[in-house]
């Protein structure tokens, strides 16, 4: 057991220097496109942390039907050194992607659709990525928040929060439209072939790209798009998307600040006319990528004395007067109405009346789970109010399940099953863990 850790250190430690070397690379030399990367996406080290990290994303199964269990029962070491030789001796295919509709959070009758690749297509997928992400982020702007090393959703809404109180209080709240469904490939394509030379890098993403999607049994291809559900989607909707992000910079930075996470993005702007041209500007820089603006979700926000507010990565921010300085006006975020309506139907799901025949220790243990999750995002800002009522909503629900479960009636379950029994339970409460930010700071 001591050496197999051991040879994972060691395999980890050589795929990070790797990494290193990469972005030092690609720092120092902007222009340089690599051309032997290949090789790299099939060596052990890279592949066994790629397996390791879908592993312990623990997805579905693809369209050949074989989970990461099976994998494991059959042999993770022979699994990877099958996937290694295929695609050193060139016969590696993508197996077609299984489509799957997932309901939209706080969207009822809503849903989404994912394409899962089989588990060997994660790993290669993953080995990809952990290659060219270094040489990637090394051009990568400081406007790019989303799927990044080191950077969160929170970073992003800090960026947002110190900029509009800075006086930016016109804000473009634009809403790219299918981004990952509808990107053109060859857009793609080509800006991957600005740094990357290695053709047989290139038509590996290529096959990615254009393989066909499963469902309903029937094979339909895919002519644009990057598969949502897939791990190197992200790294190539930023590397697309980084032609916005340079382009802004370049010739639009006096219009306003940019702040994007993936395909969210909000331009912050001093002014209505700002704000107008800055919406035609990001249309005019989207269509060379196949992609538009939503004409219905795409809006101009005046969070002058909270006039207005915006969502943006499930929180709502609005200007709110200062209790300090009357007549001050600092933008705050609390969860929007839509993260809400989400961890409320969670919270129904988890305490269901058809798990009345369980204990109530048993759920307790799957509620904690989700407020866990869901408090741990929005501990950071303003969410006490927020947290306050979610709490409340929990103890009916829970009051409501341990009723029916006992077979009481009547409606006086607050004097039954009071905020003692709650807490004798474990269940985990949101109020009291807000993690506030300065609210005042113009920094």
């Amino acid at each position: 057991m001591r050496a197999r850790s051991t040879a994972k250190a060691d395999g980890l430690d050589t795929s990070r220097a790797l990494q290193r070397v990469l972005y030092r690379s690609a720092k120092q030399q902007p222009q340089r496109r690599f051309h032997a990367l290949f090789d790299k996406v099939a060596r052990g080290d890279i592949l066994f942390r790629a397996w390791d990290e879908v592993r312990a994303n623990r997805g579905a199964p693809g369209a050949d039907g074989v989970t990461i269990e099976q994998v494991e029962a059959s042999g993770v070491a022979t699994f990877l050194q099958d996937l290694a030789a295929a695609l050193r001796a060139g016969t590696y295919r993508p197996a077609p992607l299984r489509r799957v509709h997932i309901p939209k959070p706080g969207q009822p009758g809503r849903t989404r659709p994912l394409s899962i690749p089989c588990v060997r297509d994660r790993v290669a997928m993953t080995a990809a990525k952990l290659v060219l992400e270094p040489i990637f982020e090394a051009d990568f702007l400081p406007a790019s928040y989303g799927f990044r090393p080191r950077r969160s959703a929170h970073q992003a809404l800090e960026a947002v929060r110190v900029e509009v109180n800075r006086g930016a209080e016109w804000v473009l709240d634009a809403d790219v439209r299918d981004c990952f469904g509808q990107i053109d490939h060859d857009a793609v394509l080509g800006q991957v072939a600005r740094r990357v030379s290695d053709r047989r890098m290139l038509k590996l993403l290529r096959a990615w790209l254009r393989v066909g999607v499963l469902e309903d049994g029937a094979i339909t291809d895919t002519m644009s798009g990057t598969p949502q559900g897939s791990p190197i989607s992200p790294l190539l909707c930023n590397v697309a998307l980084h032609v916005l992000d340079a382009e802004w910079a370049r010739t639009s930075g006096s219009l306003g600040v940019l702040v994007r996470y993936a395909d969210d993005l909000l331009v912050l702007c001093r002014s209505r006319v700002c704000a107008e041209q800055a919406r035609r500007r990001v249309a005019e820089i989207l269509a060379g990528l196949g992609l538009h603006l939503h004409p219905d979700k795409t809006r101009i926000v005046c969070l002058t004395r909270g006039q207005q507010g915006v969502d943006f990565l499930g929180f709502h921010l609005r200007k709110v007067e200062s209790w300090r300085f009357r007549g001050r006006y600092y933008l705050q975020r609390w969860p929007s109405d839509r993260a809400m309506a989400a961890v409320r139907a969670k919270i129904r799901e988890a305490t269901d009346r058809r798990f009345v025949g369980y204990p109530v220790d048993w759920v307790v243990v799957r509620l904690n789970r989700v407020l866990r999750g869901w408090g741990g995002y929005f501990r950071h800002g303003n969410s006490a109010r927020k947290f306050a009522q979610i709490d409340s909503y929990v103890h009916q629900r829970l009051a409501i399940f341990a009723s029916v479960k006992h077979g009481l009636h009547g409606r006086n379950w607050q004097r039954r099953f009071t905020w003692a029994w709650l807490k004798a339970l474990g269940v985990h409460r949101l109020s009291g863990r807000v993690r506030g930010g300065a609210a005042h700071a113009l920094r």
